[in-house]
């Protein structure tokens, strides 16, 4: 199993051409084997994001999380994975979702499939790009 950053699930079911080949390929393994997970707080950010027309969805909001949700293990929020977050150096980036998402993947033992160089810079997340 592997965990996708928010702006991963939003290419993947929009542009999947903005993932890289190892993310690509990453998804396309893990879905045959372990599925892919997501934090639950990726549900809210997009929520934001698409309330917001950040970004344009071709359905209702209420139907494109739904479907998220069919397609995602959604991992909630854990006591392990708020001291996860807070847990970080100062190298990792400050925004609570990345803290959140980051610390969701690390609690789970997972990588996680994200662009954000800050994150993958930190060096305290496995990640994938």
């Amino acid at each position: 199993m592997i965990v996708l950053d928010t702006h991963a699930v939003l290419w993947l079911a929009q542009a999947p051409e903005l993932l890289s080949k190892r993310a690509t390929e990453a998804i396309a393994s893990a879905r045959q084997e372990d599925g892919v997970a997501i934090a639950d707080k990726s549900l809210w950010e997009m929520a934001m994001m698409i309330s917001r027309a950040q970004v344009k969805v071709l359905t209702s909001l209420s139907d494109f999380l739904q479907e998220v949700e069919r397609n995602f293990t959604v991992l909630p929020i854990t006591g392990a994975i708020a001291e996860q977050a807070m847990g970080f150096s100062k190298r990792y980036p400050k925004d609570p979702t990345d803290r959140l998402i980051g610390a969701t993947a690390v609690a789970h033992g997972l990588q996680l499939v994200t662009k954000d160089e800050g994150i993958r810079r930190s060096g305290e997340v496995k990640c994938i790009w």
